[in-house]
């Protein structure tokens, strides 16, 4: 097992032979322990062992020790000690005497403390089957979040098309709810009247910087599906210049070639480039055109909690 090299981070009942044989020494050993185990079991590397779940909160490594290792306890073959360390049971020792080729959870049905957990009793063999597979792809956390991306993802492609379906009198409002929101413009009112000059030379609008009006930001709005090229943004540098302005936002609901985007790096001024994938997750960030249909909560156990008992 020790020579096992594998080209990804393995699933988490993957994990769990190895980990269970990590126990054979019968020694108590801590989740740290057991993660560092196993990613030299598999020979991971260290962007492996760095790489985290979409959120960006735990290493994917990690985040498969802890369900592994889990899954394993409420099968009654591990056990908790003192915590937060973890030792083989006499039913984990009994099972790898069997010499098992793998751990997974269709063979931890066999053990009543996990059918009790999974209710397994109370559910048909098909839909233990399909919660079986969908597993391997990945862990409960895992699934979770990447369902989640697949849901925004779908979110924000669904914006940016009501978008370009829309008259540019409604863009131009939708500029304004979103700035508003994000806490530019004072009041609607104000934000309105300002974005309202279009067609100046290249600019759009011009909205204040806070809600006292200390600075003024001009905009350019395009409702495009073709890239934006540097000619354009030359052309909304040169009317920046000529307001003697020396901030700007450009929104589009397409791209922005390279060109583009190196030209204004090189500015005495600071102009700020929207592009449609950036304009649709402030939309979603700050609740503009989208509205919450389910909110899930994702808890765990407070080990600092239960460490004073």
């Amino acid at each position: 097992m020790n020579n096992l090299i594998i080209n990804e981070i393995p699933d988490f009942q993957t994990i769990m032979l190895p980990l269970l044989k990590y126990f054979e020494d019968q020694k108590e050993h801590s989740t740290a322990e057991i993660v560092e185990h196993i990613s030299n079991v598999f020979n991971l590397t260290e962007d492996q062992r760095k790489q985290l779940l979409p959120s960006g909160t735990q290493a994917v490594i990690y985040n498969r020790v802890i369900w592994a290792k889990t899954y394993l306890k409420k099968a009654g073959l591990l056990d908790l000690t003192e915590k937060p360390f973890y030792k083989i049971s006499k039913r984990g020792l009994e099972l790898l005497a069997k010499n098992p080729d793998k751990i997974d959870m269709k063979l931890l049905e066999q053990f009543p403390e996990y059918q009790e957990f999974k209710k397994l009793k109370k559910s048909n063999k098909e839909e233990r089957e399909e919660e079986n597979r969908l597993l391997a792809a990945g862990t409960p956390e895992e699934l979770l979040k990447s369902g989640y991306k697949i849901i925004k993802d779908n979110v924000k492609s669904d914006i940016l098309i009501n978008i370009l379906k829309c008259t540019p009198e409604f863009f131009e409002k939708l500029v304004v709810d979103l700035l508003i929101k994000i806490g530019y413009g004072g009041s609607a009112e104000d934000a309105g009247r300002a974005i309202g000059r279009s067609g100046d030379g290249g600019i759009d609008g011009i909205i204040k910087e806070d809600k006292l009006g200390l600075d003024f930001i001009y905009i350019q709005a395009k409702r495009w599906s073709g890239s934006v090229g540097s000619p354009e943004i030359q052309k909304f540098v040169g009317a920046l210049t000529g307001k003697q302005a020396n901030k700007g936002v450009f929104i589009t609901t397409s791209k922005f070639t390279v060109e583009a985007k190196d030209f204004i790096k090189h500015l005495n001024m600071k102009v700020v480039l929207i592009d449609g994938e950036q304009l649709a997750q402030l939309m979603l960030d700050y609740d503009i055109g989208v509205t919450k249909v389910e909110i899930y909560e994702v808890k765990r156990i407070d080990s600092d909690y239960f460490a004073n008992e």
